[in-house]
Parts: C-alpha cells; structure tokens; sequence
C-alpha cells in the first residue's frame, strides 16, 4: 500500500497539537475571550498557558496528566485479558470454529459492523477489544487486516449514539436533558430516541457497508504481509474442540455469576440506590470483561495443553507490552495535549461563543435542527466527550429551542447525531493513540493522516444520511422514542 500522506508520527502530532493550544491560550487570553457558563452563570475565561501560573500549573501535573489519562488504565486492563485469549490460542480457535461454516467475507464485515455500533451497551471497550478481533476477522477471510480496524472503529465512533438496545449513554444523555428543561415539570426519559435510535442503526449499517465495499476495500488493496489464513484454515482437533467447549462453559458460568450479582435481590453490584448508572457494574465492566475473556483464555490454554504453569498465563498477560510499548509514547504527549485543553478552557470558550452566535441566527425549525446538527458536529472535532459536551450545550439550546416550538426529544436527537457522525475523524478522540497503535502494527508508517484518508467519507455520509433519516422522521411526524 502506497502513502502520499506525509504527517508527522502520532505522537509527534499531539506534541504540535499541544503547542498550537498553547499559542491559542495565549492569544485568546490577549485578547481577553471569557463567556458565561449557561447553567452555573459563571465566567469562564481562558487561561493562558504561557502565563508564570500556567507553567507552573504544568511542571506540577505533567506527571498526573498522563497517569490520570483516561484511556490508559482501561486499555492496559483490557489488554491482558486479550492477551491471554491470543497467547493461549482461543481467539484463534473461535475463529477456525466460526469460519468452518462462515467463510464469507460479507459476512464478517456485517459482523464487524454491528458488533462496533452495539458495542455502545459496554461503554466505550469497543475501541479496546473490537478492533484488534475485528483486525484477525478480517485477515482470515482474505481481507485487509488494516480494513478490519478502520471498519469497526467507524462503527464504534460513528455509530456511539445508536443501538437496538438501551445504553448508558441513553440515561446520562436524557438526565442531563431533563435537568435543563424548562419548565422542569415536561418529563423526557431514556427512551426518548428509542425508535428513531434503532432504525439509525440499521441505516448506519448499511451506510458503513457500502462504502467499506466501493471504497475501502479496493483502496487498500491485497495485504503483504503473510500467507492469508483464508487458505490454510486447519480443522480443530478433539484436544481443541474440548478446550474450546470447556472455556465457554466456564465463560456462560461467569457471566451467570455477574448477572445474579447484579439483578438478582441481594445484587452487590448494583448502585446504593438501586440502578445501574454509575454503579460499580456499570463503571467495572470492562474490567469483568477483560477478567472473563482472560478467564476463558486460561481455561482453553489448560485443556488445550498449551499452558502446564501459571507462568505461561504470566506470559499471556505480558503479550500486549509489545503494543502497550508504543501507546505508551503516544499517549504521554496525547495526554498532555487534553490536559492543557482542559486547563486552557479554550473548548468550553470557544463552543459557548459560537452558540452565541449560532443562537442569533433566525430559522424555520427543522432549518434551526439542521444547523444544531451541523455545530454540534463542527464542536465535536474539538471537544469530544457526549457528556461533558451536553452537560453545557443543554442549558443552552435545550431552553431556547423550547420556545420556538422544537421539541426536547428533537433537540436532544439533533444532538447526538452531530456528537457521532465526526467520532471517526477528530484528532482529539480520547482512544485516538490506541487505534493509531494497532494501524502501526500492520503498517508501521502509519499517521493520523493516513486514518483521516480512509475515515472522511464515512463521517461526511454518515452525517449526510443522518441527517435526513432526521428531517424525514421530524416532516413526517414520527415519534421519536417512548
């Protein structure tokens, strides 16, 4: 595969990055650029990193940044569950045993595909566990492993806000909706979006599906590196077929376990109150995830014969530091590119000021949707958490939108469309080093640049179709969820 695409590596990137927002906290903090926090009336004005304070602000953090960075714990953590599951042989097994009836490629990019726009049930392990699978998936059927990546992690970017079933983002976007409804009595549950939500996934599906197989597929091309498994498939053996057998039975037995933890009545991992936002199974599941799929892995290594000792379990767990070895770089500068962005205050200044302005425009509705659309994901390619983002954009358009005739449920809808669509292109995507880092393993010369060659179709025809999945389900008067 040839690269014209000349860019820096990733994490000479987040280093530039990082200075350019410290220019711009300069600058800004010149020229004086504040603005009123819309739901606690508070001033928020930029801090300028160049400034005695800022400096000292971070020679006293550089060391917190990037320990405290996000991603990184729960990469490592998943990581040596899938390092088992790989050294031990189990993932390799699943696989021979899926293809032995599925060895169609449609078939696996489908997979793939709604595997990441589901994933959204399990917060945010898509990006940790799917996209090295979906790398092999895709190897073994003849495909470009690189596509497997890129095609799961535009679903899993992409697609954040869709799914058939009710994710946690579903709750923590409507309480925040709630909380800025006016008047507080109008009542907006999870549920909301539910319909158009599930026919979004579908649509969504297809979207990705067509252009992995018109575009993606035939820019990349044949891969070099070896043989294609797709040819040499070997059947399990018994000893395999045993392994295999009893790692899933030891796999159903754990997961048996967690769900009686957690929904049966003396449930010790739910919340004090009872639910499962922010309850120790909702904020630990990735982590039972890895702890399962580690699990299973041992168990196979064990009958398989493959593992005799717990040091080959040890060996398993230390496989991923060959790939944790360059994130790790990767990450300290990404890590201190988000935290001088969130000291800075440049994001929250510069996405209240063009809601400001946004705001003074005059429109039709469904005009005003579109343009709320189209700024939320304009936002998005700055400050990408759904969370944070709507925890401040509520209190402003949520009120505002109410009394030109718009909705809650639409303004929320609006929303998470433009906080998806451009997930897959915006450089500041919390788990960008970690997707960079597995591109690199199949091609070493990979950048940003390279990822944004292969993603900027998706984000513009996902935000395209999106959004008139939206004006069709507004002019037509279909409700959008329960």
């Amino acid at each position: 595969m040839k690269n014209r695409w000349h860019m820096p590596h990733p994490a000479t990137m987040f280093f530039f990055l990082t200075l350019i927002i410290v220019f711009l906290s300069w600058i800004f903090d010149i020229y004086g650029l504040k603005v009123f926090h819309p739901q606690t009336g508070n001033i928020i004005q930029v801090q300028n990193l160049l400034s005695p304070e800022g400096i000292r602000w971070w020679l006293r953090n550089v060391i917190d940044n990037f320990i405290g960075f996000a991603p990184l714990g729960l990469v490592i953590v998943a990581l040596f569950g899938i390092g088992v599951a790989q050294h031990s042989g189990l993932i390799d097994a699943c696989i021979r045993r899926g293809l032995k009836k599925h060895r169609n490629p449609k078939f696996i990019i489908i997979l793939v595909i709604f595997l990441g726009l589901l994933s959204n049930v399990v917060g945010d392990a898509g990006y940790i566990i799917l996209l090295p699978i979906a790398a092999t998936l895709f190897y073994s059927v003849g495909l470009h492993p690189m596509a497997g990546i890129i095609v799961s992690y535009v679903s899993v970017a992409c697609g954040y806000s869709a799914n058939f079933i009710l994710s946690a983002i579903d709750s923590m976007i409507s309480s925040t909706t709630q909380d800025a409804l006016s008047p507080s009595d109008f009542s907006i549950g999870p549920l909301s979006n539910y319909y158009f939500m599930f026919a979004s996934t579908i649509m969504l599906a297809v979207v990705i599906y067509v252009i992995t197989n018109r575009s993606l597929l035939t820019v990349l091309g044949d891969y070099k590196g070896n043989d294609s498994l797709s040819e040499n498939i070997k059947p399990l053996s018994r000893k395999e077929r045993r392994a295999l057998q009893s790692s899933f039975l030891i796999g159903i037995i754990f997961i048996l376990i967690v769900l009686l933890a957690t929904f049966s009545p003396w449930g010790i991992l739910r919340g004090v109150n009872g639910g499962l936002l922010r309850s120790p199974f909702s904020v630990g599941l990735l982590f039972l995830i890895s702890f399962g799929i580690g699990l299973m892995g041992t168990i196979y290594g064990f009958v398989s014969g493959r593992y005799r000792t717990d040091g080959d379990v040890i060996k398993g767990l230390a496989q991923p530091m060959q790939i944790l070895g360059a994130y790790m770089v990767i990450a300290f500068f990404a890590s201190q590119m988000f935290a001088c962005l969130a000291y800075s205050h440049l994001d929250k200044c510069l996405a209240i000021a063009g809601a400001d302005l946004f705001l003074s425009f005059n429109a039709p509705p469904i005009t005003v949707l579109i343009l709320f659309i189209l700024f939320t994901a304009l936002v998005n390619l700055i400050m990408v958490s759904a969370t944070t983002k709507w925890t401040f954009m509520a209190f402003i358009f949520v009120p505002v939108f109410q009394h030109l005739g718009i909705a809650p449920e639409f303004t929320q809808c609006a929303y998470r469309i433009g906080d998806s669509a451009t997930n897959a292109i915006t450089p500041f995507l919390f788990y960008m080093p970690l997707v960079l880092t597995y591109m690199q393993q199949y091609e070493s010369s990979t950048t940003y640049g390279v990822l944004l060659k292969y993603t900027w179709r998706y984000s513009i025809y996902i935000l395209l179709s999106w959004t008139l999945l939206f004006i069709f389900w507004y002019l037509t008067g279909l409700p959008l969820g329960l």
